[in-house]
């Protein structure tokens, strides 16, 4: 008997040896295969700075803020040169990026709750005042798919019922209606969804001290978690911060004359200059920093993507001859115009394993790419619609090829930076911006006129035409709306 028993023993644990071998080699021949780590359940932490132009950070191009820290992530992460925001404006690029869909699908395509300028041309456009429940968001996705989810900072995409603890988010520290920190950026924060800290707390650091609690929280815990840290900075007010407005004090403004271009009815910004500005940028800078250094202290930093972008291009451009605070040239305008200094934003991406450190990316990709790009990365079932414009850029990561034909923005509203009603459309290398107000269009090459500074839609009508076409074709798909002229206006 003690023969048979023994034999009986080796037989079953070379059974479960050979089980475990065969397990093993098909797990590493779907990984080889896929080139994907999504079985690892990996961690996701979205950095999501307000009106963080294109040019704002030193690894971005700006000689005059100091950013060492995302400089340093540059270094270890993907880098798109070419990424934009959904929207000229920010909630509608953040409701595109919650979905996946185009701020036209949401019907969400101004600031909420926008404005309403009396005796214009056009009259203004109604969108819907809050993104609906019967979207699908990224904090829904992952909460369907075994995640513990973390919201803090700003929200501004609706009111009361609307918030993200009523859109998927386990947890909400800040994020309320408001766009802009009612208090301002130290405490009493003003906030009815986070509590006011001792006197002179930075909201910046607050913000990331929430966060890095829950990610701390997390230690242990088997549930992988999806964190978004949507910093109210470097949105308005302006507000030096103390700590790091010293070094800026010191620094001489970048460029020279002329400091200033006339666009539309608007004035911008040439050159990066102010300092208070710059220490809220440094601030930022400084906590992306702390979050980074959090993830590898508690051991998650290899099994975490970390994903890094604005919601809007920078703020350069105002009316009524008001001072914006930053510069993002050689790109035209800002935040509010569809040229490319009000759509254009930095975007970096770290995922372990799977994208190559320091790498540039030169191919357009657009917010509302980030939810689908996910959805393929982490394996994750996705309940939500189908996006008509949004990809996932998982063939980019495969140094591969992007397969998608354009790119579009709908901007039917005025706005404070003097913008007009209009929309635009990029095509390869060509970018076509319409005016509604005046049924003009204009044609750039950005291959030779990333400043978008010579207009050749007369020179090139055949192809003025075409993109003209397929912006208002695409347009009319997603059941847009068009601005219709106001029957009271007088000039």
């Amino acid at each position: 008997m003690k023969i048979i028993k023994t034999q009986r023993t080796s037989f079953l644990l070379g059974f479960l040896f050979l089980g475990l071998l065969f397990s093993a080699i098909f797990a590493c021949q779907r990984s080889l295969t896929n080139g994907t780590p999504k079985d690892a359940k990996l961690n996701v932490v979205v950095v999501l700075v307000d009106d963080l132009g294109w040019k704002d950070l030193a690894c971005y191009g700006s000689v005059f803020y100091d950013t060492p820290k995302l400089d340093a992530f540059a270094k270890e992460s993907l880098r798109f040169t070419q990424a934009y925001a959904a929207s000229p404006v920010c909630s509608p690029t953040r409701a595109a990026l919650m979905t996946g869909r185009h701020p036209v699908q949401t019907g969400i395509t101004d600031w909420l709750k926008g404005q309403n300028p009396p005796n214009r041309k056009l009259l203004n456009l109604q969108d819907r005042d809050a993104l609906a429940l019967e979207e699908y968001t990224l904090a829904e996705l992952f909460k369907d798919n075994g995640y513990q989810t973390f919201f803090a900072g700003k929200w501004h995409l609706g009111e009361d019922g609307y918030f993200p603890e009523d859109q998927g988010f386990d947890f909400n520290k800040g994020g309320h209606h408001r766009g802009s920190p009612p208090g301002g950026y130290f405490s009493p924060y003003r906030n009815p969804k986070l509590s006011d800290g001792p006197a002179g707390e930075y909201l910046t650091d607050r913000l990331t001290d929430e966060t890095l609690a829950f990610i701390q929280a997390q230690e242990g815990q088997k549930q992988p978690f999806f964190a978004m840290l949507s910093y109210y900075t470097v949105h308005t007010p302006i507000q030096a911060n103390p700590v790091h407005m010293e070094s800026y004090s010191r620094k001489l403004p970048g460029g020279g004359p002329p400091w200033y271009a006339q666009e539309g009815q608007g004035k911008t910004l040439l050159h990066q200059k102010r300092g208070d500005y710059g220490s809220m940028v440094t601030a930022m800078d400084h906590n992306v920093g702390r979050l980074i250094q959090s993830l590898k202290d508690a051991g998650q930093w290899e099994n975490t993507i970390l994903i890094f972008t604005s919601d809007n291009g920078g703020l350069t451009t105002l009316e009524k001859n008001r001072e914006a605070p930053t510069a993002v040239r050689p790109l035209r305008a800002g935040k509010g115009w569809c040229y490319e200094g009000g759509i254009r934003i930095p975007l970096m991406i770290r995922i372990p394993k799977l994208t190559e450190a320091g790498q540039e990316v030169e191919t357009p990709v657009i917010s509302q790419d980030l939810f689908p790009t996910l959805v393929e990365i982490l394996g994750l079932e996705s309940k939500g619609e189908m996006a008509l414009d949004g990809v996932s850029l998982m063939p980019l990561l495969k140094n591969s090829q992007l397969e998608r034909d354009k790119l579009i923005w709908h901007f039917p509203h005025y706005h404070g930076s003097a913008w007009k009603p209009g929309a635009a459309i990029r095509q390869g290398q060509w970018k076509l911006v319409k005016h509604f107000e005046e049924d003009t269009i204009e044609l750039f090459d950005l291959s030779m006129d990333i400043g978008e500074t010579k207009n050749l839609a007369a020179d090139n009508a055949g192809k003025a035409k075409e993109l003209e076409q397929a912006l208002l074709n695409g347009l009319k798909l997603m059941n847009a709306q068009f601005p219709v002229v106001n029957p009271n206006f007088s000039e």
